[in-house]
């Protein structure tokens, strides 16, 4: 068994990575769309878009432009797989903790 203060460490080397993760994943999107917007003021070309949003088990796809098609099914097949992984990986969990 642990004493408090090894807990502790252990504990803060999990969030101070988890921080660091959700840090990287914020400065990913903030790259991303800074991107985006100077690719559409350099290129003066028509954009696409499209998304899922999922509110429970209820989808809500959107999308507009010429393109759009193709980003809806992309991202339906990328719902669906992270749904799926989400969902064997949390049966999995449930088993190995029994």
């Amino acid at each position: 068994m642990l004493s408090d203060e090894e807990a502790e460490d252990e504990g803060i080397g999990v969030s101070s990575r988890l921080l660091g993760f959700i840090l990287l994943g914020i400065t990913l999107v903030f790259v991303g769309v800074a991107v985006l917007v100077f690719a559409s003021l350099v290129l003066g070309g028509q954009g696409s878009v499209g998304g899922v949003i999922l509110i429970g088990p209820i989808p809500i796809v959107f999308g507009a432009g010429p393109d759009a098609g193709w980003l809806i099914a992309i991202s339906v097949i990328l719902t669906v797989v992270s749904v799926s992984l989400f969902l064997v990986l949390n049966r999995r969990n449930r088993k190995f903790r029994e």
